[in-house]
């Protein structure tokens, strides 16, 4: 695992925000957000092992969705190009670099893929740490007496970024529901004026997790 740091002027580092791979469960791979200079980062990134030509090579992987990843690469991948992403030791994804920025490559499956049974892993496959799920529903924020109403951006084991009508203060004790779990008890780890992280005081299971998401997406299929 690759460990980095980037550092800005004015960034606390009890306002560090964790930059690991995003796992979602919409069909296309999401090209990669602007950061402001002053946010400080922490990689924890998941490793994949690249297959192009007659090469095999390491990359980091951003994020993943059922059609395809944004992958950091360190070599040169020519657009359109043939490559197969291991993931899990012996099960290579076939696909092509759709798209080219720099070191980052968006890559499209020849086929979709199961990002709840990734996200599960199996008894004796690798499991990533902590998966950050991208996903779309609201949120109730208790601060005290005050309920805030915000939308979710994405959600962890270990907590969840929220889009906040209302600023919560970094250091607030508050109470999270998400609609079908439990109301989970956390602490305001960072804010920028739009979004906040929350972290929780337990790491929820990541069976209750990855049920709650496949819950979420077959009322999702049944509505369309």
């Amino acid at each position: 695992m690759r460990w980095q740091t980037f550092e800005g002027p004015e960034c606390m580092l009890d306002e560090q925000q964790v930059e690991t791979t995003v796992y979602s469960l919409a069909g296309v791979p999401k090209a990669p957000a602007e950061r402001r200079s002053c946010e400080r980062y922490l990689s924890l990134l998941r490793v994949g092992s690249l297959l192009i030509d007659d090469r095999r090579e390491l990359c980091l992987i951003k994020n993943i969705s059922a059609g395809g990843m944004l992958i950091r690469a360190y070599s040169d991948i020519p657009e359109a190009a043939r490559l197969y992403i291991e993931l899990k030791q012996g099960e290579p994804i076939g696909g092509k670099a759709l798209w080219v920025n720099g070191e980052h490559v968006g890559v499209e499956f020849d086929t979709p893929i199961d990002v709840l049974s990734l996200i599960s892993g199996s008894a004796d496959g690798l499991r990533p740490r902590m998966p950050r799920i991208e996903i779309e529903c609201n949120a109730w924020v208790r601060q005290g007496a005050t309920m805030h109403r915000a939308r979710t951006v994405n959600v962890s084991q270990g907590g969840l970024r929220v889009e906040a009508t209302r600023e919560l203060p970094v250091g607030a004790n508050v109470v999270v529901t998400l609609p079908g779990l439990s109301p989970e008890q956390g602490v305001v780890r960072w804010a920028d004026g739009e979004t906040c992280g929350i972290t929780f005081n337990r790491v929820l299971a990541l069976s209750q997790l990855v049920g709650w998401l496949g819950e979420r997406q077959d009322r999702d299929r049944a509505a369309n």
